[in-house]
């Protein structure tokens, strides 16, 4: 009788054994169909993933640096152009602004 009682618990085991295989199958399955089906939807949403999101930030940010930059040079060369003419009278009398 434990020859018998062996067999069915280990006939047990195994199918035990195969079945959690299955579910983890399964479950693999399932994770891969969702990622994929939540990857669709973000795509049809035309959603922006991070690393496009920060390289466009950083873009943003040294254009902002290269024109506040300018901005500055050019407030310096009107001030000193500004400085070296005196103002010129227009065809009305008035002076010219800069």
């Amino acid at each position: 009788m434990t020859t018998g009682t062996n067999r069915i618990m280990d006939d047990f085991a195994k199918l035990m054994t195969d079945a959690a295989g299955a579910a983890q199958g399964v479950r693999r399955e399932m994770e891969t169909a969702f990622k994929a089906q939540t990857e669709r939807f973000l795509n049809s949403l035309d959603v922006v993933k991070r690393e496009e999101f920060e390289a466009v930030k950083e873009m943003a940010l040294k254009a902002r640096e290269e024109n506040d930059a300018l901005a500055a040079r050019l407030a310096a060369l009107e001030a000193k152009l500004a400085a070296a003419e005196p103002a010129q009278p227009m065809e009305g009398g008035t002076a010219t602004p800069l």
